[in-house]
């Protein structure tokens, strides 16, 4: 993991686990100038409340959900009428 894929990834998703910001803390210290003002970033977005700390769902579990939800409980409700 690379700073940059952990900006990216937090920024695209909305979330950071608690594992990637103790990851981000504990390699602070080898930081080039752009990884520290990248951090420094991820940071202001996290006190701006446009990060969130949590969990990431897993692509196929939302992919199960919005099945279910969209075809398979409307045609189970359906048939029931």
């Amino acid at each position: 993991m690379t700073v940059g894929q952990l900006f990216l990834n937090s920024l695209s998703t909305g979330v950071i686990t608690p594992d990637e910001l103790s990851w981000l803390a504990h390699q602070q210290d080898r930081f080039s100038r752009i990884e520290e003002a990248t951090a420094l970033r991820l940071g202001r977005l996290i006190d701006q409340g446009a990060i969130q700390l949590g969990c990431r769902i897993p692509a196929a579990k939302l992919q199960h959900d919005s099945v279910r939800e969209h075809w398979i409980e409307p045609l189970g409700r359906n048939r029931h009428h």
